[in-house]
This record gives structure tokens, sequence and C-alpha cells, in this order.
């Protein structure tokens, strides 16, 4: 039985790192946008309860250079930053923003997003060979299929690069046209060399992804928000038997965790992952060395 314990403040976690045995943390689900972006993003959250929802208070809600600071200190070595098109013309600005981004930055990740229009092979084609190691698609805010025959040759070419996609496509908080793992299962089937990160496990379909994780050799679920007190007493409580699943799949299970725009600390996401109970190893190949493999 570990007798490490899980880190409850943001200062716990270097040295929970340190004493798990690993350099750090490899993110692979946050998000830096340009700012009136960004503070657009903020804002639909801001405005939450006056839609009926439950209170989404912002816990890094600071500016870009104090963001990564922060992230720094946490011991957060590699981190993607997941901008995500959710309509013609977008794309190319975000990708430009994304680039520059990974040049001044060297522990950020070249991120880059895709949406279903014309000249988007081209655009999916030269962000690649800019050096794109992560790509981000939002079907439920962006309101396209992933099976639109506009993006039919982009998958080939990101499959071709072994570059993983990162699909929110569950039908948490809300549902979608085109959510559920329906659309990804055909994805997969119809581009098996796809490397698929399932962002939030796919919440809530949790087992239905959780099962195409287990029988796909290239879809893995990454853990953004799942586990914490603020998912489970609002909107996706896991199943009863979830982590029996967790430890089954612990070679297809990658952090995210959504900085900078969740409702409590970075070390909550940390600390649920670890009361599962599921052993150094596990956290070791979640925290570190599985995402390590998918970016090569």
């Amino acid at each position: 039985m570990s007798s490490l314990q899980a880190p409850t403040t943001d200062q716990d976690l270097p040295g929970y790192l340190q004493a798990l045995g690993v350099p750090g943390i490899i993110d692979l689900h946050v998000h830096f946008m340009p700012d009136r972006v960004q503070q657009k993003v903020w804002g639909f959250f801001d405005r939450l309860p006056e839609l009926g929802e439950p209170a989404w208070p912002i816990a890094y809600r600071y500016s870009e250079p104090q963001r990564v600071q922060i992230l720094r200190e946490l011991g957060v070595k590699a981190f993607s930053t997941l901008n995500y098109a959710h309509r013609p013309g977008m794309a190319g600005y975000l990708n430009e923003y994304s680039k520059k981004f990974a040049a001044h930055y060297n522990d950020a990740i070249h991120s880059a997003t895709f949406f279903p229009e014309p000249g988007v092979e081209e655009m999916v084609g030269q962000v690649l060979d800019d050096g794109a190691r992560i790509f981000k698609v939002h079907v439920q805010v962006g309101s396209f299929s992933v099976l639109d025959p506009l993006l039919t040759s982009s998958w080939e070419l990101i499959a071709q690069a072994k570059v993983p996609v990162v699909i929110h496509c569950g039908s948490g908080p809300h549902g979608g046209e085109f959510t559920g793992p329906g659309p990804i299962v055909e994805l997969v089937e119809r581009h098996p060399e796809l490397v698929v990160i399932i962002a939030h496990m796919g919440m809530p379909e949790y087992d239905e992804f959780a099962t195409l994780a287990k029988q796909a050799p290239n879809v893995y679920l990454d853990t953004t928000m799942v586990g914490t007190d603020y998912v489970r007493r609002n909107f996706a409580p896991m199943p009863e038997d979830y982590c029996d699943t967790m430890h089954e799949l612990a070679d297809k299970v990658v952090l995210g965790t959504d900085f900078p725009t969740i409702p409590y600390s970075y070390s909550h996401q940390i600390e649920a992952l670890h009361n599962w109970g599921l052993g150094e190893d596990w956290m070791r190949k979640v925290l570190w060395h599985n995402p390590a493999k998918l970016l090569g």
C-alpha cells in the first residue's frame, strides 16, 4: 500500500511529483488562446448562472505570462495550448497564434486545430509541416461531424503523421447533434492509424468510450475534470466500477486538466486521480510516461 499522500493544494504538487519519482507533469489538455478569444470564453463561463447552470468560478484568470509561470511552478514540464475552431475561417488565425506561442515558450507543445471547410487539407498539411504535435477539435461547440467528407483527407494526413488529436466528443456537459460515441467509433474504423485522445474520457458516455479504448490500439482517454468534486456534484459522476476500468486501461490514459478555465485548484485533478487508489505506477504513467510516448 502506498504511503504517498495525495496533493491537496497547488503548493503540495512539486513535492508530490518528486516523491512519485517523475520529472514532472505532461498536460495534454491545457488552453492558451488569443486574448480576445480567451476573454469571450471566460465571459461564457461567467454567465452560466444566468442560464440556470451551476456557477463556474475560474481559478486561474491571469495574464498569459502569469499562467505559464503558474504551470512551471506546479511542475508542468510540457503543456498543449488547444485552441479549437468553431466556425469557418477561424482555424488559420488560431493556428498562427499557437505556432508563435510554441516558438516563444519552449515548454509549450505546438498545438493546432481545423474545421470542415474548403482548403482544410492544405491548412492541416501546412501546420504539420510547421511542426504541430497535437490537434484539438470540439464537435459540440463546433457543431460538426467528424465524418464530414471535407475532413477525410485531413484525417489521413494526421494519421500518417502519427500526431494525436484531442476530440471533445462526449455529450457532457451538454450533448449536441454530433456528440456521442457512434461517430468516433466509425472514424476509428475508417482510420485505424489515427491517434485519438477522447477529451474528458467522453463523459458522460464513460463506459462506451472506455470500451473503444480497449478495442482500438490508437484510442486514448484524457482525464480532464474526471473524478473531480465539481463534475461528480454537477453533471457526470463516474460509473461505480470505473476505477476497475481505469486499472485495465493504465497504458491508455493521459493527463488533461482544462487549465486555466477550471473551477478548482490544479492540484485537485491530481488529488482526484490519486484517490482512485490505482497506485503510484498508474499515476506515473498518466502524469508522464503515457503522454510522453504519445508525443514521441
